[in-house]
């Protein structure tokens, strides 16, 4: 099984000119420890949910001309895909490495969901806020979160639901963002643990009904 610890080449991927010659390079080198990292980390998120769960890495079928800037592995309770549900990822792109809770633009019930967040955070903003380096993030692809959670108090915290419904592509991306530089010298243990110690701090969201 491949490792599923990123070198500066993996990242130097995201730099190669193309569509072709981009997904080629993601194929050989990223989504290989994409996939040896979605087979380590199951087994314990499915413990974290106390549901199902299955990894899903990206394969990018939809597009045929721009070359993506990040890929991922995904995870959520369903087999056939992840999109239609809340649920974790492990993003890779240039600059970054994101460990993320998502609600994307497929959700069914984003309504029903951003009513739960709202009556759920005067306990889940403090409890989220004091957790170093958890922030939103603007958009799923965005390298650089938007804002800190720490940053975000009492009725800000709670309008982050609003992204949701907002718009029809709304989303809500909340996780932990690391520089390539650093996570380039990460062991494969200390990318699950950063993906384990992120996701189960961002369990209760996952389970909000």
């Amino acid at each position: 099984m491949a490792s599923a610890a990123f070198r500066p080449a993996d990242f130097r991927v995201f730099e190669v000119k193309g569509f072709q010659a981009r997904m080629a390079e993601i194929r050989e080198r990223v989504r290989p420890k994409l996939e040896a990292l979605g087979q380590s980390l199951t087994p314990a998120i499915a413990r974290t949910t106390a549901g199902d769960a299955f990894a899903h890495v990206a394969k990018h079928a939809r597009r045929t001309v721009n070359p993506p800037d990040d890929t991922w592995v995904a995870f959520g309770p369903d087999a056939r895909g992840y999109k239609k549900h809340p649920h974790f990822k492990v993003a890779v792109s240039r600059n970054s490495v994101r460990f993320l809770f998502e609600i994307g633009p497929e959700f069914a019930d984003k309504k029903r969901w951003a009513a739960a967040w709202k009556k759920s955070a005067p306990k889940l903003g403090p409890v989220l806020g004091g957790i170093k380096g958890l922030a939103w993030f603007q958009n799923e692809h965005d390298e650089e979160p938007a804002q800190p959670l720490a940053d975000l108090r009492g009725d800000a915290f709670t309008a982050l639901a609003d992204e949701l419904v907002r718009t029809r592509d709304g989303q809500l991306v909340i996780g932990r963002a690391v520089s390539a530089t650093e996570a380039a010298h990460w062991s494969e243990a200390e990318y699950r643990t950063a993906a384990l110690e992120t996701f189960r701090a961002l369990a209760p969201l996952y389970r909000l009904k």
